[in-house]
């Protein structure tokens, strides 16, 4: 099954995402942080992939996004490449790789491009960072502009909080997703935001949009793996639907394991590899010898 969809599914692109937005299509993208967990991805047919830096955080232990570098997750995405060779694939560029200035967006944007063989990168931005984004598109880098809540200012916004909930600050979110799009952005992500901001800007755009916790009237939606798995880490939003409890599921596997080893149940003749009476004859006659 998974070979078949690896073989039939066309790449998914930009381009069918605009597609699909005036479709009214809805698009599914998840985080993943390995080739294994990629690849049944790609055989459920996930349509995009995010490497997000929220890989410090789940698989890391960090309290934040912030220590994550851009050799991590250029290594990691471009594991997450092979397991997913049709799932649009977004590189997330790590705190400060591009936020000191153009050359060092470029730069490593290029190396998820190159390097991870991304579709687009996603970084945090409001209309400061304007030119940023107009420097990475000139230079055919596709630009995802995330707005909202950006992890990577956690401390600058006083930790994770919903962000647009009253007029004002609604209303620059508003306009600074114009701004991206003037700039050359590709898409726009909304994290954290009222339902109302999520479509009054899906609805002003021809650029896809996708939500992370933004309501359901975005033209794709984004969680983490982990929070929707139930597997832990990082910091879980309220009202993300399980799927799954790995946690659980996971915890006794590990439980049951130890069991064994303790009991000694795990390797049994029929399981153990075993030599030939004839070996072993030939092995004690050395052994005797030495």
């Amino acid at each position: 099954m998974l070979r078949a969809v690896m073989a039939t599914r066309e790449k998914v692109t930009i381009g069918r995402f605009r597609a699909w937005k005036r479709e009214r299509r809805k698009f599914a993208v998840l985080t993943c942080y390995d080739y294994s967990t990629a690849r049944l991805m790609e055989s459920a047919e996930v349509d995009a992939i995010l490497v997000g830096d929220t890989y410090g955080e789940v698989c890391l232990g960090h309290d934040t996004t912030l220590p994550v570098t851009v050799d991590h997750l250029v290594t990691i995405t471009a594991g997450v490449r092979r397991g997913a060779p049709t799932a649009f694939l977004i590189g997330d560029l790590p705190y400060l790789s591009y936020q000191v200035c153009e050359e060092d967006a470029i730069r490593n944007a290029g190396r998820f491009m190159s390097e991870a063989g991304c579709d687009c990168v996603k970084i945090e931005v409001d209309r400061r960072l304007s030119g940023t984004v107009e420097a990475m598109s000139r230079a055919t880098i596709p630009v995802m502009a995330h707005l909202g809540l950006r992890p990577q200012s956690v401390h600058q916004m006083g930790g994770y909080r919903a962000q647009g909930k009253t007029a004002e600050a609604g209303e620059a979110i508003i306009r600074d997703a114009k701004i991206m799009e003037d700039a050359g952005a590709v898409a726009l992500l909304l994290e954290a935001v009222p339902r109302e901001i999520g479509e009054i800007v899906s609805e002003n755009t021809a650029l896809p949009v996708v939500g992370c916790i933004a309501g359901p009237n975005c033209d794709g939606q984004v969680i983490v793996m982990h929070d929707m798995l139930g597997y832990g880490g990082g910091h879980p939003p309220r009202g993300v639907k399980p799927y799954a409890n790995l946690q659980e599921t996971l915890t006794q596997a590990f439980a049951a394991y130890v069991s064994d080893v303790q009991a000694e149940r795990l390797w049994t003749d029929s399981n153990s590899i075993s030599m030939s009476s004839q070996e072993m004859d030939r092995l004690r006659q050395m052994l005797g010898r030495a």
